[in-house]
C-alpha cells in the first residue's frame, strides 16, 4: 500500500515508550504512510506522551503545542495525542488542549492508520475516555496472538535498542499511578522475544536493553516465575548481539536464580537497576513497598559477591508524606553506604488517583525541595567518588558515537543507555557499533575516559 501521508513521531518519557512509538512506526509504514524524522515536514505530528510525573506532563503538553504551531506553515494538518498522558486523562486533556486534533488511547494503536486518514480527512473523533485498566482481564497465555516478525520500524539507528519483555504491573505502590492507565503486567512470549531480538540484531543493534513495568516479575502470568533466568542466555546468544542489560528490577522480588543469571552469564551485562525508592522502613511501609537500608546493602553484598565490577544503579523519592528528618538520614547513610553508580532524586508530589495523594501529613513544598537539594548534593558527590574507583578497571566500551574529531563515546556494561554516565575513548580509528577492550584512566562526574587495551 502506498500513500502520499506523511507523519512524524515525537517520543517523549522512557524507554517503554519509545519502543511503543517504534510499533506505531511499524504500523504506519506496513499501512502506507511515510515516516519523516522532521516534524516541520510532516503532515500529521503524532506525539507520543509521557503522563508519569508533573514535569513530564508539562513537557508533554509543550510538545503538543509546539506541533500545534506548525500548522501555522501550511505543512502539518494535524496534531494526535498518544502514549501514557493521552490516556490517563483522554477527555480532560482534550478540553484544555484545542489545538490537538485528536487525543487517542492505548487501544487505538491497532488500527492506527486508519485513524489518522480519517482525522486527515475532516473527522474530529471523540477523545478517550479514561478507564482503570486493572480492571481489564489481561489475555491469556494461550489467547496471545504471537507478534510479527518486523514488529517495529527504528526510529534511531545506534547499535542499542529496546526490547520490551512486558507492559503494566500489578504492585500497588501507594505514589505510583502507572498501573491505573498501564494496566495489569502482562508478559510477552519468549518465543515473541527472541523473534524480535533477531529482528534487532537483523538491524544492526549490539545491546538489546529489556524493559517493562517490573522485569523482575517477567514470565509470572505465564506459569514460569523462573523464565527471565532461561531467555537471558538464549538472548546473548542471538547472532550479532553483543550485550543484553535488563532494567528495572524490583528489590522486594530478586531471587538468587535472577540475580546470578544477570551477574554471570556471558553476554549479560552484570547491571542492576534496583528501584529502592527509599532505605526507611517506616517509609517504604507507607509507599506499600518491603525492604530496608540493612536488607538493601545485603542485596548489594551478594550482587559484588558473584560480580565485583558489577553497575548499580536506582532512584528515591524524597520527601514522601511523614518522612521524618531520622527517615532523610537512614536515607542519606544508605547511599553512603551503597555505592551506586547513578542515583535519581525526586521529591515527592501528589499523584491523580493514587493513595498517598490522601495521605495527611504532607511535608511543605519548600521543605520536599530543600530536602531534594540536599540528597542530590550528596549524590553527586558519591557518584563521583564511585566513578573514581573505577579508575584502573578493565571495561569493553560500546561505541555509539564517533564525533568529527574521531573522539568515540560509548558505554560500558555497567552504564545504562541515556540515564547513566558514558565513556570516552582515547584515539581515534573508532566505527559505532564497535566493543573496545580498554582500560578507565580517568573520571569526570560520573563519565569515564578509557584508553584501548
Amino acid at each position: 500500500m502506498s500513500s502520499d501521508h506523511t507523519v512524524a513521531l515525537v517520543t517523549l518519557g522512557c524507554a517503554r515508550n519509545e519502543v511503543d512509538s517504534e510499533e506505531l512506526a511499524g504500523r504506519l509504514a506496513a499501512d502506507g504512510f511515510r515516516l519523516v524524522g522532521d516534524p516541520e515536514s510532516a503532515e500529521t505530528v503524532l506525539v507520543n506522551t509521557c503522563g508519569f510525573v508533573e514535569a513530564a506532563k508539562k513537557d508533554s503538553v509543550d510538545t503538543l503545542l509546539e506541533a500545534a504551531d506548525l500548522k501555522q506553515a501550511g505543512t502539518t494538518r494535524s496534531v494526535v495525542a498518544v502514549g501514557c498522558l493521552a490516556e490517563r486523562y483522554g477527555e480532560q486533556l482534550a478540553d484544555s488542549l484545542p489545538e490537538a486534533d485528536a487525543v487517542l488511547g492505548f487501544d487505538s494503536y491497532a488500527d492506527i492508520g486508519d485513524r489518522l486518514r480519517r482525522i486527515l480527512a475532516g473527522d474530529a473523533p471523540a477523545p478517550h475516555v479514561p478507564a482503570d485498566r486493572r480492571r481489564l482481564l489481561p489475555i491469556s497465555p494461550a489467547d496471545r496472538e504471537p507478534a510479527p516478525v518486523a514488529p517495529r520500524t527504528r526510529l534511531e539507528s545506534g547499535p542499542t535498542a529496546s526490547l520490551k519483555l512486558a507492559s503494566g504491573c500489578d504492585r500497588r505502590c501507594t505514589f505510583c499511578a502507572i498501573p491505573s492507565f498501564r494496566g495489569s503486567f502482562v508478559s510477552r512470549r519468549p518465543t515473541d522475544v527472541l523473534a524480535e531480538a533477531r529482528w534487532l540484531a537483523g538491524e544492526g543493534v549490539r545491546e538489546l536493553f529489556l524493559v517493562s513495568e517490573n522485569s523482575t516479575s517477567y514470565g509470572k502470568d505465564l506459569g514460569d516465575l523462573r523464565l527471565l533466568e532461561r531467555l537471558l542466555p538464549e538472548l546473548a546468544a542471538v547472532d550479532g548481539v553483543e550485550r543484553v542489560r535488563v532494567s528495572y528490577l524490583q528489590p522486594a522480588e530478586m531471587r538468587p536464580g535472577l540475580l546470578e543469571a544477570i551477574a554471570a552469564t556471558d553476554g549479560v551485562a552484570p547491571y542492576f537497576d534496583l528501584s529502592f525508592q527509599h532505605a526507611s522502613g517506616p517509609v517504604l511501609r507507607r509507599m506499600r513497598r518491603f525492604g530496608d537500608a540493612e536488607s538493601f546493602l545485603g542485596l548489594l553484598d551478594q550482587v559484588r559477591a558473584h560480580a565485583p565490577q558489577a553497575g548499580a544503579r536506582s532512584n528515591v523519592i524524597v520527601g514522601f508524606p511523614g518522612e521524618s528528618e531520622a527517615d532523610l538520614e537512614v536515607l542519606c547513610e544508605f547511599l553512603v553506604a551503597a555505592r551506586l553508580d547513578v542515583v535519581g532524586v525526586f521529591g515527592y508530589s501528589d499523584e491523580d488517583g493514587t493513595e498517598a495523594a490522601g495521605f495527611a501529613d504532607k511535608l511543605d513544598p519548600d521543605e520536599v525541595a530543600d530536602r531534594v537539594a540536599h540528597v542530590s548534593r550528596l549524590v553527586e558527590e558519591l557518584t563521583a567518588q564511585r566513578a573514581e574507583e573505577r579508575v584502573g578497571e578493565q571495561v569493553e566500551v560500546l561505541v555509539e558515537e564517533v564525533a568529527a574529531d574521531e573522539r568515540a563515546e560509548g558505554r560500558t556494561a555497567f552504564q545504562g543507555p541515556e540515564v547513566d554516565g558514558t565513556t570516552t575513548l582515547t584515539g581515534t580509528g573508532y566505527a559505532v557499533g564497535d566493543l573496545v577492550p580498554a582500560v578507565v584512566k580517568a573520571a569526570e562526574g560520573v563519565d569515564l575516559i578509557a584508553a584501548p587495551r
